[in-house]
């Protein structure tokens, strides 16, 4: 099973708020973001890892270029338009298995996330989406299921009551690819899009509690996430 990390966001929130570091270097509790997640990944027996960066910043393609790792590491440089542009770009290196694709700025507990690819790994569908009750996001996408977690929509706003929102880790199958192109290829753009497509083109997808996933947007979030890792909120 590979893994893959979208890293090519401009993380101009941080910068305006004070944050010198690129996004994929901010530390949580001493460790970059990047690596947290390389070293989780690598964890749970990742045969490769593949991470889109930014041209914008050099300074993250250095540290992975001189990063050590367990498994191959592919870094792919490019500036994107969107994450789902990101994800477009990274395709390739995941076609034909499972695989398991994140942001680089969302936090979770690690042994949640061990619980979540063992779940994927047993599970017989297209697709096993993190879904969080925990809703501290600026534009928050929810998450349609029935009673047993069944995906039926993605929803800009809340019309169905729904108790999920997106936690921004995805675990699909090969069949998700044929979408991802499709979205490309009718012009489509952000990775709301493209779940939606998901359940358009009658993939099985199931939603997974984590409970509680952070993202990493604003200066303040960093002292969230350590606070959270760290079993202090």
């Amino acid at each position: 099973m590979k893994f893959a990390i979208i890293s090519a966001g401009e993380g101009s929130r941080l910068a305006q708020e004070g944050v010198e570091l690129p996004k994929p270097l901010v530390k949580i509790n001493g460790e970059a973001m990047i690596d947290r997640l390389i070293r989780i990944f690598t964890q749970q027996g990742a045969e490769e890892i593949v991470v889109i960066v930014n041209c914008l910043h050099p300074q993250t393609k250095e540290h992975l270029d001189k990063l050590k790792t367990d498994v191959p590491l592919r870094v792919v440089q490019k500036t994107t338009p969107s994450s789902m542009h990101s994800f477009f770009e990274l395709s390739p290196y995941l076609e034909g298995e499972k695989f398991c694709l994140t942001t680089v700025d969302t936090i979770f507990r690690e042994d949640d996330f061990a619980k979540y690819i063992q779940a994927f790994k047993d599970a017989d569908n297209d697709g096993l989406m993190a879904v969080t009750d925990y809703i501290d996001d600026e534009k928050p996408l929810y998450v349609d299921t029935d009673v047993n977690m069944n995906i039926q929509g993605f929803l800009d706003a809340n019309t169905n009551n729904c108790k999920y929102i997106s936690g921004g880790i995805y675990c699909l199958g090969p069949k998700s690819i044929d979408t991802l192109r499709g979205c490309m290829e009718k012009g489509m753009a952000r990775m709301r899009n493209f779940q939606r497509q998901l359940v358009a083109d009658g993939l099985k997808l199931n939603a997974y509690n984590f409970g509680k996933i952070l993202d990493v947007d604003h200066a303040g979030d960093i002292i969230k996430a350590e606070l959270f890792l760290s079993d202090k909120e």
